[in-house]
């Protein structure tokens, strides 16, 4: 019968460092030679079953810890790296494996260090949000990702930007396009620019949205994606294409300090311009006008997704021509902020958009459902939102599919010019986040307010688990 063989080195290391042993003391009482135990320390050669029971009978050794698994440090540990500022630092997980064997105390005080590091910057975000709800400007210097930085410039300035929409809109202008935009940007990038646009089945473009084979001179869309998701696509490579000094005036305005970060900005704006070209400022505005708003209507009529139509109401901001100033966020399952935009900025300090009571979590529970409420921030705010799922790619038999849920919002004061401020709106009162919030009693907090100290009573409990004097 074969013998199991465990490699196990790391561990028998920390045995004998343990006890206080020389190599050749242990050895020795093993029955084997000094450099065979080397050996076996330095994995180069296994533990066999004889050698496990000797160990266990002479030094009394649990067997379960000379066999056990780290699969728990090591998870642990690649969740650690999967963070962004050190993705693509290890190009698999082997090294992690062999740190949670040879060093689990350092793998431990690795994984305390991450979670103080996180603890550390949700605090100071906190702080942060709390300084400016106040009015204090927090001028605190920390490092951050080019994504960071980018979100942090969209989500404070009004989305509108002149020069893409001015060109956007000659250039749809120019095209004359009927009733089928789709047709007519293919058609001037086959004359124009010498670029045939052909969709690819899923097995054959599995991870990629769209790809532009410069040497073929094709533009691939996935099948994955919606005909309005293609529209985008192709109206994103169009206007790259059609108006390149409108981008290029557009980033050179932008304080981005660094090539990445210029590059994801690029990114945004050519979505910016996509949906400038296929919703034009002037039509779009008067149609939202007398639409009262109304993003089914609008979608309708432009031949968007509801997505693309309420991205594009943050964006009407013409000095001579302003719309509502919407903001939006969109968020998945899990809570995770996706984008935020507006059109004066998104209001963190007055509306926040962290609070559970949003429409925009329980979207999930009513898919394709249009939520409407009218939130009442703690401070006296008002604000109407509107919140619905949005569909992902097309997914595949054994896939899941992919949900994000969308809130648009503006200041209650323009309910009334809105289709949506019409009848009884249920009232929700809520709060910019947990811990910046203050209200008694509330049976959706998630966490306690870092201005106040918890209420620990041993003879009275209260609605939350986190109530607070």
């Amino acid at each position: 019968m074969a013998e199991t063989k465990i490699f196990a080195g790391p561990r028998v290391r920390r045995v004998r460092n343990g006890l206080m042993l020389t190599q050749t003391a242990m050895a020795e009482a093993l029955g084997i030679s000094p450099s065979y135990l080397n050996l076996i320390e330095r994995n180069q050669r296994p533990l066999t079953v004889q050698l496990l029971l000797k160990l266990a009978s002479v030094y009394k050794v649990d067997l379960d810890e000379l066999q056990g698994e780290t699969s728990g440090s090591a998870a642990q540990l690649r969740e650690v790296f999967a963070d962004p500022l050190l993705a693509g630092e290890l190009p698999g997980d082997q090294e992690l494996i062999e740190v949670a064997e040879a060093a689990p105390n350092a793998a431990s005080g690795i994984l305390k260090l991450y979670r103080a590091y996180r603890e550390q910057s949700l605090r100071l975000k906190d702080l942060t949000g709390l300084l400016s709800q106040e009015g204090h400007g927090a001028a605190l210097s920390e490092t951050r990702l080019p994504i960071d930085e980018v979100r942090d410039l969209f989500e404070t300035r009004p989305a509108y930007f002149a020069g893409l929409d001015a060109a956007a809109e000659a250039f749809h202008a120019r095209l004359s396009p009927t009733d089928d935009l789709a047709a007519a940007l293919k058609d001037w990038l086959r004359r124009e620019q010498g670029l045939a646009v052909r969709p690819l089945p899923i097995h054959a473009m599995p991870n990629l949205r769209r790809r532009y084979d410069r040497h073929s001179m094709r533009l691939f869309l996935s099948e994955r994606l919606s005909p309005d998701e293609q529209l985008r696509e192709i109206a994103m490579e169009a206007s790259a294409l059609a108006f390149p000094d409108a981008f290029t005036e557009t980033l050179d305005g932008m304080p981005l300090s660094s090539g990445e970060a210029r590059r994801i900005a690029r990114f945004e704006l050519a979505r910016y311009a996509a949906h400038a070209l296929m919703m034009p400022y002037a039509a779009f505005h008067a149609a939202a006008l007398r639409a009262r708003y109304d993003l089914d209507l609008l979608k309708a009529r432009f031949r968007v997704s509801f997505e693309q139509a309420a991205i594009r109401l943050t964006t009407l901001q013409r000095p001579d021509a302003q719309g509502i100033p919407f903001f939006l966020m969109e968020i998945d399952n899990a809570g995770h902020r996706l984008r935020r935009s507006g059109a004066q900025g998104f209001p963190q300090a007055r509306f926040g958009g962290h609070c559970p009571k949003l429409a925009v979590h329980a979207a999930f529970t009513q898919p394709g459902q249009v939520l409407v409420d009218r939130v009442e921030i703690a401070g006296g705010a008002t604000f109407l939102t509107i919140a619905r799922t949005m569909e992902g790619p097309q997914a595949g038999f054994q896939e899941r599919v992919r949900r994000t849920a969308l809130l648009i919002g503006c200041d209650a004061a323009h309910a009334g010019e809105t289709v949506y401020g019409e009848g009884a709106l249920t009232l929700v009162l809520a709060g910019t986040a947990c811990r910046l919030c203050e209200r008694q009693g509330c049976l959706s907090r998630a966490e306690p307010p870092v201005t106040r100290p918890l209420g620990l009573d041993e003879m009275v409990t209260g609605l939350s688990a986190f109530d607070f004097q």
